[in-house]
């Protein structure tokens, strides 16, 4: 299942959620072995799907197969903090990051560790590095975004994207405030990002934070078109509201 992992995703692009990705090929490896076998019997399935996990003490030393590891690990460490007891979207500055699970972030920070002194840092690497200094933070104002803001920069080096130059830009404002995150923004080729939710998503947050909430409005109404997912519309729908009726702006 890693290895195909490491051969699709540098071509299809990671998944939005790669611990998820990885835990249902597992899973569907494990069934079709059982269907091939014809049991039905359910702990015989569990007993397959384990041996599947447990292939992960046979992977090679190679860097970027234990940052994926890593990046898997603490990608799904946030996972139930994600959303609110309503399903509602939980950004990751407002996640109850007691409910991350801290086993995982462990063993991700570890073998993060054990990649990073292996070899010269490859995309699955850095972006496991990028999670890490979420992971390491008490709260999203310790956040090291001048570090992060660097980790993108190397990432788009080897790894170069749209999307990894939109994540830098969002990061830059982080770090350096809302007016120069809205320079990085402006400063990035958008005609491969047209119909992506989050290039207006992240200007309008910006200008939400510096009290432009009518031009706020205007791009939450634009992420609001392009977004195809729920959770994510009602969240656009939330701020959206919030904008229109003068509401006060978090400091985030």
């Amino acid at each position: 299942m890693f290895a195909q992992a490491l051969d699709r995703w540098p071509a299809d692009g990671i998944p939005d959620r790669p611990g998820a990705w990885i835990l249902t090929t597992a899973r569907r490896r494990a069934l079709d072995r059982l269907r091939r076998a014809r049991r039905a019997d359910a702990r015989a399935e569990a007993l397959v799907y384990e041996s599947e996990l447990a292939t992960m003490n046979e992977m090679p030393q190679e860097p970027e197969v234990r940052g994926l590891l890593a990046l898997m690990e603490l990608q799904t460490s946030r996972g139930t903090a994600r959303t609110d007891a309503q399903g509602n979207l939980v950004l990751l500055a407002d996640q109850d990051r007691s409910r991350w699970d801290h086993a995982r972030i462990a063993r991700g920070l570890a073998l993060l560790e054990r990649a990073e002194s292996l070899a010269s840092a490859g995309p699955y690497q850095l972006q496991a590095a990028i999670a890490a200094c979420h992971a390491r933070a008490d709260s999203w104002e310790a956040t090291d975004w001048a570090r992060i803001v660097d980790l993108y920069i190397a990432l788009a080096g080897v790894a170069p994207s749209p999307v990894v130059e939109l994540n830098r830009a969002v990061a830059i404002g982080l770090a350096r405030g809302p007016l120069a995150g809205l320079a990085a923004l402006d400063a990035i080729d958008a005609s491969a990002l047209r119909e992506y939710h989050l290039l207006p998503a992240a200007r309008a947050d910006f200008l939400r934070r510096l009290g432009r909430r009518t031009e706020a409005a205007s791009e939450y109404r634009r992420a609001l078109g392009l977004a195809d997912n729920a959770r994510e519309q009602a969240f656009y729908e939330r701020r959206l509201a919030a904008c229109d009726d003068g509401v006060a702006d978090r400091e985030r």
